[in-house]
């Protein structure tokens, strides 16, 4: 785990403009290494290996690639999570929740197709990123909506600030975004 967590922050970087003091969060160099490809879907399912979750969900786009990966480890199958999702069809069925304020002040619209979430699921959240924990929260809105229970969640990076919402929703990571350099 000590070597993957090393690979992570190495293949890490924070970018900005010389006169925007923000600086934004740049994970494409994870997907580069072949070794992170291994090995990040098998460490985020094993703090939840015990729990025996069912089905694996995440927020597009970058929770459904580890999403997949983390699935894949456990043997279980993926729920996708759709931001502001669209029905082809009328009689398409969707669970759907808006999300609280996001780390850019936004309120997204998310939802689950209703056959991926079944009542008796054991449900485990994944995505590469925890901030406020808005979507992660809906998500487990949109678990409650269909009957399923949560199992908890599992990203790369913690940036999370409430403690009392890590604990309550059962949040483990590869890393705190004090970790990254």
């Amino acid at each position: 785990m000590s070597d993957l967590r090393e690979r992570l922050r190495e293949n890490f970087r924070w970018l900005s403009d010389r006169t925007d003091p923000t600086l934004s969060a740049d994970v494409t160099g994870w997907w580069r290494d072949p070794a992170i490809i291994d090995r990040i879907g098998p460490s985020l399912a094993a703090p939840f290996a015990g729990d025996a979750p069912t089905v694996v969900m995440g927020p597009s786009s970058r929770g459904s690639l580890l999403g997949v990966l983390v699935a894949h480890a456990l043997g279980v199958g993926f729920a996708e999570v759709r931001k502001d999702p669209s029905r082809p069809v009328d009689s398409d069925a969707w669970w759907e929740t808006t999300t609280g304020p996001d780390y850019r002040d936004r309120h997204l619209r998310l939802g689950v197709r209703r056959g991926l979430l079944r009542s008796g699921d054991r449900v485990l959240f994944v995505d590469d990123w925890v901030d406020t924990g808005a979507q992660m929260e809906a998500c487990h809105r949109l678990v409650e909506l269909s009957g399923a229970s949560w199992a908890g969640a599992s990203v790369v990076v913690d940036a999370l600030q409430r403690p009392t919402l890590r604990r309550r929703l059962r949040l483990h990571s590869l890393l705190h975004v004090r970790d990254l350099p």
